[in-house]
C-alpha cells in the first residue's frame, strides 16, 4: 500500500468516516461534512445487466462505491471510475486500496464534458452514471462544494452525462441509470437523444401506496425500440425495515430473498 508520511494512505483522516458494505465485506472512506453515498448507488448496482470479463465506466463515481461493489458481485469485470473532483479521485483510489481491488478498478480524474480525454470511442461494454439531478440553484444548495457538484448540475448536466456515455459505449453497448421519478421523461428524452434506446425500467418507491421517489433505467447504444417495465421495487416493508429485496442487495447477494414478493 502507499504511504504518506510513514502512514497508510487507505487510513480514515480527521475528516473522514470509515464505513462498512455488504456485512463488512467492503470498507469505503468518506467525508464527513462531504459527499457521502446513498441507498441509490447500491440499487443501481444490482441493477445493471453485466456479462462475464465486461469492461465497465461509471461516471461520476465519486469515493468510488459503484466500481468497488460492481466489483464484488462480478469477479470477471473490469471497472473505471471517472471523476471530477480532485479530492473525491484521491478518496476513491484509496478505497480501491483499501480493498485491494487494485487489479479489477481503475480510477481517473476528468469531466465528461471533454469525454475524449477520458477513453477512446466504443471502448466500454457497460457504461453507470449517477449524475447530479437538480438544476443549479434549484432547491436547498449546500455550502459544500462536493455536495453541490454532485447533487446540482454545476459541472455536467443529464445529457453530458449521457452523451458522454453514447461515446465511450460500443454499438450495443449497455448505458444503466439513476435518476428522480420526478424528471422521468427528461431522462427518456435525453437517453433517446444520445442514441440510447430505452429497454429496461424500474420505478423505485420507498414503500407501497406512495409515489415513485427514483426511476432505474438502462439503455443500448444503437439498440431497436421495445420496454420492459419491470415490477416496482419497495425500500421499506413498514417504519424503517427493509424489504427482503432490499435487505438482500444490503447483504450483498444476487439473488432477492426467498419468498419476498415486489407488489404494490
Amino acid at each position: 500500500m502507499l504511504h504518506r508520511n510513514g502512514e497508510l494512505t487507505s487510513s480514515p483522516q480527521g475528516h473522514e468516516t470509515l464505513d462498512t458494505l455488504i456485512d463488512g465485506k467492503l470498507r469505503i472512506l468518506q467525508s464527513r461534512a462531504g459527499y457521502r453515498f446513498s441507498l441509490d448507488a447500491l440499487l443501481l448496482a444490482h441493477f445493471i445487466t453485466i456479462k462475464r470479463r465486461e469492461k465497465i465506466v461509471d461516471l461520476g463515481t465519486g469515493n468510488g462505491v459503484i466500481p468497488l461493489v460492481l466489483a464484488y458481485l462480478h469477479p470477471s469485470a473490469t471497472v473505471t471510475g471517472v471523476e471530477l473532483q480532485t479530492a473525491m479521485v484521491e478518496r476513491a483510489r484509496r478505497n480501491v486500496e483499501l480493498n485491494e481491488r487494485e487489479r479489477q478498478i481503475r480510477i481517473i480524474g476528468g469531466d465528461v464534458r471533454a469525454v475524449k480525454q477520458l477513453g477512446a470511442a466504443a471502448s466500454f461494454d457497460v457504461v453507470v452514471c449517477n449524475p447530479p439531478y437538480r438544476k443549479p440553484g434549484s432547491g436547498r444548495v449546500s455550502a459544500n462544494d462536493e455536495k453541490q457538484i454532485a447533487r446540482h448540475e454545476m459541472a455536467g448536466n443529464l445529457v453530458d452525462f449521457l452523451c458522454a456515455g453514447s461515446f465511450l459505449l460500443r454499438t450495443k453497448g449497455r448505458l444503466s441509470i439513476v435518476y428522480p421519478a420526478v424528471r422521468f421523461i427528461d431522462l427518456l428524452a435525453a437517453m433517446r437523444q444520445a442514441r440510447i434506446e430505452p429497454k429496461r425500467l424500474r420505478m423505485v418507491h420507498s414503500r407501497p401506496k406512495v409515489e415513485a421517489s427514483l426511476v432505474l433505467a438502462e439503455g443500448i447504444k444503437g439498440g431497436k425500440s421495445g420496454l420492459e417495465v419491470s415490477a416496482p421495487l419497495m425500500i421499506y416493508r413498514r417504519g424503517k425495515q427493509y424489504t427482503g429485496e432490499v435487505a438482500s442487495m444490503i447483504a450483498g447477494s444476487n439473488k432477492p430473498v426467498s419468498g419476498f414478493e415486489s407488489q404494490v
